[in-house]
């Protein structure tokens, strides 16, 4: 699997760390202070978004007055201290990121997540320093499945996307590595394991565990 790979880019949540279950907690929280349910269509509407983006679907749809960044802000502060306390890594990630340096292979970030969270959670669980460039959702760039945010990453981490490999735990994560003409590996993750079929038949790797692409 990192055969001729110089750099390998993880999506955040689901795919470094056991997360995803958070966000329907804050979607139900957050939507209750403003009168409203979370609607049965609304996961599959944003998955793949940016944070600004899906901001900017939760202010047109559910009318908030809130600017954007105001939205963005508070969803911020009703997570942090989940990042920080309470979200774990996703089995073996640690050590594979071990790995990775030990063997010159550049690592990156491309989250749809906030770079606060993202940082808040990386450093926490003690995996900051592996991290040699992040790309994340608080900015402008466009949400997957668009490629931009991979590609961005793999500008700062200086190789080109044809030597890179994505890691994803969901569909549209993984269609922004291959439109960004990198390799791509699903990751197994509880959140979208009605994806997995589908996962695999689209990516170059599946794994359910980190140990399966370094171990003997």
């Amino acid at each position: 699997m990192l055969t001729n790979i110089k750099a390998c880019i993880f999506d955040l949540d689901g795919t470094v760390v056991d997360s995803m279950w958070i966000w329907r907690s804050i979607d139900h929280d957050y939507l209750a202070i403003h009168g409203y349910e979370v609607p049965d269509d609304m996961a599959k509407d944003i998955e793949g978004s940016s944070m600004k983006e899906v901001a900017k679907y939760f202010k047109n749809r559910f009318h908030i007055e809130d600017d954007i960044d105001k939205i963005v802000n508070d969803w911020n502060d009703m997570a942090l201290m989940k990042y920080t306390n309470d979200v774990t890594l996703k089995p073996h990630i640690d050590e594979f990121l071990s790995y990775l340096k030990n063997n010159n292979i550049k690592v990156g970030l491309s989250t749809s997540n906030s770079m606060l969270l993202a940082k808040a959670v990386l450093k926490a669980r003690g995996i900051y320093d592996y991290f040699d460039a992040m790309s994340a959702g608080c900015s402008d760039i466009k949400g997957k499945p668009a490629p931009d945010i991979y590609l961005k990453t793999a500008d700062m981490l200086s190789v080109d996307p044809s030597e890179c490999l994505v890691f994803e735990d969901l569909i549209k994560g993984l269609n922004a590595g291959i439109n960004a003409g990198m390799k791509t590996c699903a990751v197994k993750d509880e959140y979208s394991m009605y994806q997995w079929e589908e996962k695999i038949k689209l990516a170059d790797y599946f794994i359910e565990d980190y140990h399966e692409v370094f171990k003997k």
